[in-house]
């Protein structure tokens, strides 16, 4: 499937935004439009990593979203920490994800 667009890049913009304690109410224009391209861009990087790993997202499934929230949330933070290791609960619900896809086959 391909990127997220209207409605569901909305959507997966706001939860990574509360899971990141993002707060763009009281930015000004300028600075709110930049750090809402800056998450979407990590949201669409973790589209693409995740199907890399061969998961096909289906973005009326809060499950995916949630994933793609997970991956962007990591890759945000990842940008101040380089040493930060990967979650291991982003690559367990990646492995679940995926063995669940293929098992449906």
């Amino acid at each position: 499937m391909a990127q997220p667009s209207g409605t569901d890049l909305e959507n997966i913009l706001k939860m990574l935004k509360y899971n990141l304690e993002i707060i763009t109410d009281y930015m000004d224009a300028d600075s709110k439009e930049a750090k809402e391209n800056e998450l979407t861009q990590y949201i669409q990087a973790s589209v693409s990593f995740i199907e890399r790993e061969g998961i096909t997202l289906n973005y009326a499934n809060i499950d995916d979203c949630m994933l793609v929230v997970m991956y962007a949330g990591y890759l945000y933070e990842k940008r101040k920490d380089v040493t930060a290791q990967y979650p291991r609960m982003l690559r367990y619900n990646l492995n679940n994800r995926l063995f669940s896809e293929k098992v449906k086959v």
